[in-house]
């Protein structure tokens, strides 16, 4: 998003906040220049103050959470704190410091949970039933953003994205931890057996450079305290795991692979269906997807080809499941 940003309004002066030294910053090593980063923990209101107070931005992207869905059970507290009450921080800093402010509430499709196939596609319309800490924590989020639009006419823009998927992403995420696992595999870094969690759920997925820019222009088109779904509606980016597994192995040219479901990769409840209708943002926005679910793969694949990361020892994952 911020590579996004800064190529397209350069004179524009970009903050962003990190966790006092903590955040990792290597996704944005090619910008930093053009970055002023401003030390702040969002779960501390008098910290959220100073930096909405330093900063009074015309636009807030907040993207600060926790957004792995599979430590949320171990974490519950964690994640409300952070997602639920780091957000209301925000909030409240902005109602008392900079009212004209634009903040994008970023949601999720996890927030739909255990969805019927009769059900699809999913659109604003569709009853909330979240299966995981983290989605709960992303309802809530969202729900608060609504009550401080409908309360103070805060500007908030809320959307909720399904899965969105490239280069950057951290190898604990699905196709990514594909991604991972094959090219260790063709550098013989380990044995060839991949494994996986649940993988017959099925998604639409979006690459995230295409997500980018719906969320820009989420900012720039959308009214504020409506929601908006952003993904992809064209069935040809409809798939589950195990077929973009599979197609992953055939774009590497790899085969005589096993396929191994591991049960510590499997999440105590599950989202079978993800599969979104975006029309009201596409119709509002003029937003479409430009690249293929081939490009999304390719892409993720080629990431990892020589990622310093992929001499980590999986051992070290503990008690991390993927997916």
């Amino acid at each position: 998003m911020a590579d996004l940003i800064v190529k397209k309004f350069p004179n524009c002066k970009i903050y962003a906040s990190r966790r006092w030294h903590l955040s990792d910053l290597s996704n944005i090593e090619n910008i930093l220049d053009k970055i002023t980063l401003i030390d702040c923990d969002l779960t501390d209101p008098i910290s959220t103050n100073d930096l909405i107070e330093l900063t009074k931005p015309e636009v807030i992207f907040h993207f600060a959470a926790e957004s792995f869905v599979s430590p949320s059970w171990k974490n519950p507290h964690r994640y409300m704190s952070v997602n639920y009450n780091g957000t209301v921080n925000i909030l409240e800093a902005i109602r008392k410091l900079s009212p004209n402010t634009i903040i994008h509430i970023p949601g999720s499709g996890e927030e739909y949970g255990d969805i019927k196939e009769t059900d699809l596609p999913i659109n604003t319309n569709t009853l909330i039933n979240p299966v995981n800490p983290y989605a709960v924590s992303k309802v809530a989020q969202d729900l608060i953003a609504k009550v401080y639009f409908d309360s103070y006419s805060t500007k908030v823009i809320r959307t909720r994205a399904f899965n969105h998927e490239g280069p950057r992403r951290s190898f604990v995420f699905g196709l990514p931890w594909y991604a991972y696992q094959i090219c260790r595999i063709k550098k013989g870094l380990q044995d060839p057996i991949i494994k996986t969690g649940h993988r017959f759920d099925k998604r639409n997925f979006t690459h995230v450079i295409d997500m980018c820019e719906a969320y820009l222009k989420s900012v720039q088109y959308c009214n504020f305290g409506d929601l908006y779904l952003i993904g992809n509606s064209d069935k040809t980016y409809e798939a589950t795991f195990d077929e973009v597994l599979n197609r992953m192995l055939s774009i590497s040219d790899l085969s005589n692979v096993e396929i191994k479901t591991v049960s510590k990769y499997m999440r105590p409840t599950q989202v079978p269906f993800l599969i979104s209708d975006c029309s009201k943002f596409t119709e509002i926005s003029n937003w479409e997807p430009n690249l293929s679910l081939e490009d999304i793969l390719k892409d993720t694949l080629k990431y990892w080809e020589n990622n310093k990361k992929l001499d980590y020892n999986l051992n070290s994952l503990g008690d991390v499941y993927p997916l």
